[in-house]
Parts: C-alpha cells; sequence; structure tokens
C-alpha cells in the first residue's frame, strides 16, 4: 500500500512552475506544428494520388498511420486545453482533428481520459486499466474466468499484435457512445466521422481496385493502432496500481504510477510529447512545448521530497510493462 502524509507540496510546485512562465500558451509552436502535420498529410495525398494503382501504395498507407497518430496527438493537446486560453477554441479544434481528421469521437474520449488522469492506475475508476483481453492487476487475473485465463497466461506475448486492433477497438467505443445518446453535440460528432469516412474510402477506391484498396485500409489501421499503442504503452504499465485505500496525495499519486521515457527532440516528436508522462499528469494543461523545460524542475523538487522518479529508455520502457503483463499473466492460477 502507498501512503504518504497530505500536505501542499503540489502547490508549492505548481506556483514554481507558474512564475517560470510554463503553463503559459504556446501560439507560435502549435502554429507551425500543426502546420507541419498538415504539410504531411498533404504529402501523403499526393504521393497516393502520384503512384496510383500500386502496392507501393502499402508504404503510403503507413505513412498516413504515422499521419493520423500525429493528428490525434494534436487532438490530444486541444483536449486538455493546451493549445487556445478559451475552452470553446480547444473544443473546436479537438472535434475537427478527432472526429473528422481521426474517425475518433473527441467527446467520448475527453470523458475517458480524464477519468483516467483524475485516477491514474486505479484498478477501480482508472477505465485504461479494466479488465479486458489483458488484466493488468492480480485481482482481476483471479477474477478470470477458466477461458481467459488460458490467455492471460501468455497476454505479455500477445500485447504487440493486440496492439494492431486498438485503432478498430477506438473507432468501435466512439460508436457505442455516439448512439448511447442523440443530443445535438453527438448528432454533429457523428456525421463528422461519417464525413471522415466518406472522404477517406472514396480517395482510397478511386485510386486502388478492391483488393489493394482493402489492403491499404488494413494496413493503415494495424500500424494506426500499433503506433497508437506503442506510445501509451510505456506511460503506466507496469507501474503501481493504486485503489481507494491508498493514502497518496496528488503529487504522489501522479508521480509514482507514471513512467517518463528519456530521449531528445525526434523522442518529443514522436511519441507526441507523452514521454514527458510525470509532467504532463502533473500539470495537464500544459502546453507540449514547455514539458522539457518544466522536467528539470519537476524532477528537482521530486528529489527534494523524497519521491520516487522513474524516467527510463523506450527499450527498458517496453520490457518493464510486458515483465507485468507477464507475471499477473501468471497469477490467473490457470
Amino acid at each position: 500500500m502507498i501512503t504518504a502524509p497530505r500536505g501542499s507540496a503540489y502547490s508549492v510546485l505548481s506556483r514554481q512552475v507558474k512564475q517560470a512562465g510554463l503553463l503559459d500558451r504556446r501560439p507560435g509552436y502549435y502554429t507551425a506544428l500543426i502546420s507541419l502535420v498538415v504539410a504531411l498529410g498533404a504529402a501523403g495525398f499526393a504521393a497516393l494520388l502520384v503512384i496510383g494503382n500500386s502496392w507501393w501504395q502499402l508504404l503510403v498507407a503507413g505513412y498516413f498511420a504515422v499521419v493520423s497518430t500525429q493528428l490525434g496527438f494534436l487532438g490530444h493537446d486541444a483536449g486538455h486545453r493546451q493549445i487556445f486560453r478559451s475552452v470553446r477554441g480547444n473544443h473546436r479544434l479537438g472535434v475537427v482533428l478527432a472526429n473528422l481528421g481521426v474517425g475518433f469521437s473527441y467527446g467520448w474520449w475527453v470523458d475517458k481520459h480524464n477519468r483516467h488522469h483524475a485516477h491514474p492506475n486505479d484498478e477501480d475508476k482508472d477505465p485504461d486499466i479494466g479488465a479486458g483481453a489483458l488484466v493488468f492487476t492480480t485481482r482481476q487475473a483471479q477474477a478470470s474466468g477458466r477461458v481467459a485465463r488460458a490467455f492471460h497466461r501468455y497476454q505479455a506475448w500477445m500485447f504487440f499484435p493486440l496492439l494492431s486492433l486498438e485503432a478498430v477497438s477506438l473507432r468501435v467505443a466512439s460508436v457505442r457512445y455516439l448512439l448511447a445518446d442523440r443530443d445535438r453535440s453527438r448528432i454533429r460528432e457523428a456525421l463528422l466521422i461519417a464525413l471522415h469516412f466518406v472522404a477517406c474510402l472514396a480517395v482510397v477506391v478511386v485510386v486502388l481496385p478492391p483488393g489493394k484498396a482493402l489492403a491499404f485500409v488494413a494496413i493503415h489501421e494495424a500500424l494506426f493502432g500499433l503506433y497508437l499503442g506503442c506510445c501509451f504503452a510505456p506511460n503506466h504499465k507496469g507501474m503501481p496500481t493504486l485503489t481507494a485505500a491508498d493514502n497518496a496525495d496528488y503529487l504522489r499519486r501522479q508521480v509514482l504510477t507514471s513512467r517518463n521515457v528519456r530521449g531528445h527532440w525526434l523522442t518529443d516528436f514522436v511519441l507526441g510529447g507523452l514521454n514527458y508522462q510525470i509532467e504532463h499528469h502533473l500539470f495537464p494543461s500544459m502546453p507540449r512545448g514547455n514539458l522539457r523545460r518544466a522536467q528539470r524542475l519537476v524532477k528537482d523538487f521530486c528529489a527534494s521530497q523524497r519521491v520516487p522518479y522513474l524516467e527510463t529508455g523506450l527499450i527498458s520502457s517496453y520490457a518493464q510493462a510486458l515483465r507485468h503483463l507477464d507475471t499477473v499473466g501468471g497469477r490467473t492460477g490457470g
């Protein structure tokens, strides 16, 4: 059980971060980043038209998986109100990026992601570690049925193959969310998602014959899901899980359940800034471009408070997550 005295350590850190200007908006940074991602998308579209009827288009499908993920990262930033000062501005951009740009429900994702941030690695409240195809805690493993236990024993080996289905899973969850209630906002979201799929499929079908078009879509969806999953997997998998009985204050709850991935500017871009998971969880509205600067301040503060701060390499982060899945899977008793 994680225990810690409650106090005002986070408020002290928060004042330091604000005084350093790290919560200030970065309009120039996001203008450049959005322009870059849009340019990458335009280049992919041009390649699709120029290459034409060829199996080389499968490389373009993989390229578009990267572009889709980068659009998703921007939607994530909008969901945390990192881009604009106004709530409305962030919401509108987020809906365009998520629903029209990627084909996910922005409303569904914000609701789910906010619950994750409020209760990271809480096996009762964090939707990201709920039992399903994978189990993340001993209690979940022992509660599995006989067939599920047989699968969970080998879940570490199945982790990366399952990630190839992540994009499809997110789309299904989005549709279920939108069909659950037909208020005006959900209808708008549904229409934008429909427009996304109609436009994307129309372009692919016009350029490619049916067999190649199907392969193009399959490769895109599989690599999109794999890329997304590989960016999120290092953040919390294998870190301590909490329950309501754990007496951890906000600072410790966020730091102890998160893992940073060390790297450089390319790592920051490829992982969408999620490699600074500790700083992001402590200050979700901090613009992505400020996370690297905030890291030293947060790291030093955690050291002064004797709060363990975990930072590791990318490969090591996957190894830690896989070891955890393997350990939990072995506790099924099946």
